[in-house]
């Protein structure tokens, strides 16, 4: 069945945008959501429309995977550790519709116009994609020739990243040369219409956040135009990211695959735990899957001794840990895998179900295992069964 360019009606599912909307059907027009309403309420006569019950299901918006290396990250332990790039169906099948790719460590071996050419060729095959400018180096690598004209210039640049700081890989910049670069996002951001972000690798060194608080003491940038990663690498830099978000900012969690697990790292829910024990905004945090980026593991002198890749499975596995294990609510679950960073990097048709967004839509059974999904108004799941795969599987 061509599931394209179809008028599709979904009736009576609970409808979670992500606050509770109830029973509702929901309209698909073209890539869109046309409209949501009451059951019943929507009657078309006269043109093809494929309509689905789906009463008995839960319906939440596509995840918003802020951190993902779409042409495989790594390469710390020589070319063999070089990561795969990352495929379509590895994506969809874990509610992913909407990605956002870096570089990392290697912003040589991998450049920018590789990065941009795999975007587009995921949105081909049925995700939406945005990337960064960057890896973890300064000067940054770019298309244009600097982060501002990227950002300005190329639609699918939203931003620089991921931008080294606290860590033996990073180019060890200068403050000058850090702050220069969020001045970048800034502007780049304000002539293209964009979030310009600043997205930050913080490793585990001892100066933390350091940058980040000299950012938003000395300079006029504001603290929404930069975000750290990894922030639950440990627990004095989530320390520090607690008080940065207590001072406005936002942090960004990355999923561990064992969500109960808090070994070489600390788990989502414990870090929502002490967000909540300081009174840390919940909606100031988005969780991130480090999706085909190593995963290396260090000694103390910096040798490299293991090597694992991330992937995004670890989102959805943590989705469903918060909600059915922890007891978080649907609508937190939904804002930290999917409307926060929708709307933190200023995707403004992502996020929520609502008439005139995108039609990214996960359908639920009542366990929360993902049965069916609509990407930019494409079926591209049916009972479990992806309908799409990459062009050389």
């Amino acid at each position: 069945m061509n599931h394209e360019n179809m008028i599709t009606l979904l009736r009576g599912g609970d409808v979670h945008s992500p606050y509770p909307l109830g029973k509702r059907d929901i309209l698909i027009l073209e890539s869109k959501i046309a409209a949501v309403s009451v059951p019943g309420e929507i009657q078309i006569k006269g043109l093809p429309v494929q309509e689905e019950d789906i009463s008995d299901k839960v319906v939440v918006p596509g995840f918003v995977d802020t951190h993902v290396h779409i042409l495989g990250g790594g390469g710390e332990g020589g070319p063999a550790t070089r990561a795969p790039e990352i495929n379509i169906q590895g994506i969809l099948s874990n509610g992913v519709t909407t990605v956002i790719g870096c570089l990392g460590t290697d912003g040589t071996t991998r450049h920018m116009e590789s990065l941009l050419a795999k975007a587009k060729g995921l949105e081909m095959e049925g995700v939406t994609t945005f990337i960064f400018s960057g890896s973890y180096q300064i000067p940054v690598v770019t298309i244009t020739g600097s982060v501002r004209s990227d950002i300005a210039l190329i639609e699918k640049v939203i931003g620089a990243g991921e931008i080294a700081i606290s860590d033996h890989r990073s180019s060890q910049p200068t403050f000058t040369e850090f702050a220069r670069l969020a001045s970048q996002c800034r502007v780049g951001g304000m002539l293209g219409q964009k979030a310009g972000v600043l997205h930050c690798h913080v490793g585990d060194g001892s100066r933390k956040l350091e940058f980040l608080f000299r950012l938003i003491k000395e300079t006029e940038i504001p603290i929404t135009q930069i975000i750290p990663t990894h922030i639950n690498r440990n627990r004095e830099l989530l320390d520090d990211g607690i008080r940065f978000m207590l001072q406005g900012g936002y942090i960004d969690l990355t999923a561990g695959m064992d969500p109960s697990s808090d070994e070489g790292h600390i788990s989502i829910a414990t870090c929502l735990q002490l967000c909540r024990e300081k009174s840390a905004p919940l909606d100031h945090i988005t969780v991130s899957s480090d999706g085909n980026g190593s995963m290396p593991v260090f000694d103390e002198e910096g040798r490299l001794t293991g090597l694992t890749i991330a992937t995004q499975e670890s989102l959805w596995a943590n989705f469903q840990f918060l909600h059915k294990q922890k007891g978080l609510g649907l609508e937190d679950c939904i804002n930290l895998f999917s409307t926060t960073p929708a709307a933190f990097y200023k995707l403004q048709q992502k996020g929520e179900i609502k008439p005139g967004m995108d039609a990214d839509l996960l359908i639920l059974d009542k366990d929360l295992s993902l049965k069916t999904s609509f990407a930019m108004g494409k079926k591209m799941m049916e009972e479990g069964k992806l309908l799409v795969k990459s062009t050389f599987s």
